[in-house]
């Protein structure tokens, strides 16, 4: 699926999602990563959902975004209750959905000029 969004030239945005990956800017993503609007961390260092502990959170945290998309890969995966409470003691706001749902979702965002997070697990692992 190809995204069409007008965002400011100096921000990274998703371009389309598929089974071959994430294309960011010009560049194509099929392993785990994280995107900022003005950054991307291409290795993310985890495999699954069952690998997103306080270490690989620290990652993110370090970005001070304003929310933070989890996206799971083709199906929507909950995280555990003691990794959501990394959230909840820093107070940041998080949302947890499939990729491709977290990837529009950062479009809008970043559009309305949001510190906003992705970290994205592929469609195809």
């Amino acid at each position: 699926m190809e995204f069409n969004l007008e965002v400011p030239e100096n921000q990274f945005f998703v371009r389309s999602v598929s089974e071959k990956g994430i294309c960011v800017h010009k560049d194509v993503y099929n392993k785990p990563f994280i995107l900022s609007g003005g950054r991307i961390i291409p290795e993310w260092g985890v495999n699954s959902i069952e690998d997103i502990d306080e270490e690989s959170l620290q990652r993110i945290f370090e970005l001070r975004p304003e929310v933070i998309l989890i996206g799971t890969g083709k199906k929507q995966l909950f995280l555990p209750p003691a990794t959501q409470a990394h959230f909840i003691r820093r107070n940041l706001g998080f949302e947890v959905m499939t990729t491709d749902a977290a990837c529009r979702t950062f479009n809008v965002l970043i559009s309305e000029g949001r510190r906003v997070v992705a970290a994205l697990l592929p469609l195809n692992p």
